[in-house]
């Protein structure tokens, strides 16, 4: 992994790349090292496989921290920090960027997550917690309160983003703020 992450302008985020070993057997990343991500720690891995034109998100966590690690393809991957908006002290605000094959995100509690895969993707992603689904929640991805930057999907058909049924009933964020109000990050 790089040793500093890149900034954000979302506290607690950061950014980088593993280091790709590579030679004519294969290839050897690590994707992981304590050491490198000083006072977090991951408790379960997980890998997403999506087609091109698959969008996740937004998902919330009040309590579970993430790496996402992308292993092949290519994600745009957007990042919407609530926690202003849930305590009450400002708006949410919104980062974007392109990922690509070893690029790397953390992304804390309280910062909203999806992405769109723009080539078929494989992202490995680590959490701070046992899935146990408490600590599920999300809003819609095309939400125009944060105004997310999506670029146009190219799936199959249609140019729209394939959604989960999941992902498609998502509130609004006006809403999820008003029903997470009353919980702590």
């Amino acid at each position: 992994m790089t040793n500093q992450p890149i900034p954000s302008v979302l506290p607690g985020v950061g950014f980088g790349a593993v280091v790709r070993h590579a030679d004519e057997r294969g290839s050897f990343r690590e994707l992981w090292r304590a050491s490198g991500h000083p006072g977090r720690s991951f408790n379960q891995a997980n890998l997403s496989i999506s087609a091109a034109g698959v969008l996740r998100g937004l998902h919330l966590h009040r309590r579970q921290d993430d790496l996402w690690v992308v292993a092949e393809g290519r994600a745009f991957v957007a990042l919407v920090d609530v926690r202003p908006m849930i305590d009450g002290s400002g708006p949410a605000v919104v980062e974007s960027r392109e990922l690509a094959a070893d690029d790397w995100v953390v992304i804390p509690a309280g910062v909203a997550h999806g992405f769109l895969a723009l080539d078929p993707l494989q992202l490995v992603y680590f959490v701070s917690t046992e899935f146990d689904g408490s600590d599920e929640f999300g809003f819609a991805w095309d939400d125009p309160m944060v105004n997310v930057p999506w670029p146009t999907a190219q799936p199959p058909a249609g140019g729209r983003p394939i959604l989960s049924p999941r992902d498609l009933a998502n509130p609004s964020l006006a809403d999820l703020v008003v029903s997470l109000r009353d919980r702590s990050f």
